[in-house]
């Protein structure tokens, strides 16, 4: 059963240029149906919280929302999660993140989420965890020895083969009264906008306020202004089929694939001589694809594009065109 002091936080900015032509300014990548089930990647966020939480960068988002829910709950315990995650295990990752709740409702703790490594990925940040010993609580919960940025290819190896680096996957756990205290000291002026606006929240001067004082905010990420600084920071090293859909290429890892490697999302494909492709048509009436390999082929709103995977870092220049 949920408890009516566990709140979801799902930060759904930016537009995802990479799925272009799928996504746009006007359409973002979370609001699309990503993978062809006929739900979004917002909704399929939101779906997989069922049964743990009622219903200008990440630090301000965090912050205004953190004060937002401590006026309403003081007492809550909060996940911040991205929109544009998928999870193939369902009961695994529930099983985390009520292990994780469990453990900041009895700590002063911040907890991530670390996701183990299958590849030398150079396309997520990593964490760095000291698997020596483990906290006094809990044996799958570990400090965190550094945060790294996104790597080159010989370091990401290096990862890798690190039993202790974890991929970053954005996912956070926390205590409100946790959290607004971090803010409180590592972001001072940032906590004292959305500090002078408790007496606004929930009121109908709310929304004007927050268009008014939200573009003071410094723009940073939560990883530079706390997770970087806290002393009390944490790891739960967890394995249940997630993947950050930032890209073609690891839409293409995380689908069903036939025996030649492609991936078809489209109600009538049919592929000849054609191997390790991506296939994303689901408004065309029927899609015949001879002779490829290594290729996204996608489409929305009268324009396809056909491009290599192995150059798909382009993809947001031609959308751009």
């Amino acid at each position: 059963m949920a408890s009516t002091n566990h709140h979801l936080v799902i930060m759904a900015g930016g537009i995802g240029s990479r799925f272009w032509p799928m996504s746009t300014t006007e359409r973002p990548k979370q609001f699309i149906d990503v993978l062809g089930v006929g739900r979004s990647l917002l909704q399929l966020t939101f779906d997989r919280f069922e049964g743990i939480c009622e219903h200008q960068n990440t630090a301000p988002c965090i912050a205004y929302v953190s004060w937002r829910i401590k006026k309403k709950d003081p007492k809550a315990n909060i996940v911040v999660t991205p929109s544009d995650h998928i999870v193939t295990n369902g009961s695994e990752f529930r099983r985390v993140i009520n292990m994780c709740l469990k453990f900041t409702g009895e700590t002063d703790a911040i907890v991530t989420l670390g996701m183990k490594p299958t590849r030398p990925e150079t396309g997520f940040g990593y964490i760095q965890a000291d698997l020596t010993t483990c906290s006094a609580r809990n044996s799958e919960i570990f400090r965190v020895d550094s945060f790294r940025e996104k790597p080159d290819a010989q370091t990401a190896l290096r990862y890798l083969r690190n039993k202790s680096y974890f991929w970053n996957a954005g996912i956070f756990i926390w205590n409100v009264s946790t959290i607004v205290n971090a803010f409180r000291i590592y972001m001072p002026a940032m906590s004292k906008i959305f500090e002078n606006l408790l007496p606004v929240y929930g009121t109908p001067e709310e929304q004007k306020m927050i268009d008014l004082r939200y573009p003071e905010c410094e723009s940073i990420s939560v990883d530079y202004a706390i997770m970087e600084k806290a002393s009390e920071i944490f790891v739960c090293p967890a394995d249940f089929g997630w993947s950050d859909l930032g890209t073609w290429g690891s839409l293409l890892i995380q689908s069903q694939k036939d025996l030649y490697g492609n991936s078809k999302i489209g109600a009538n494909i049919r592929l000849f001589d054609t191997h390790n492709c991506i296939i994303h048509t689901t408004d065309e009436k029927k899609v015949v694809v001879q002779g490829l390999d290594g290729y996204i082929i996608a489409e929305k709103d009268d324009t396809l594009l056909i491009c290599k995977l192995s150059e798909e870092q382009r993809i947001s220049q031609f959308s751009e065109e």
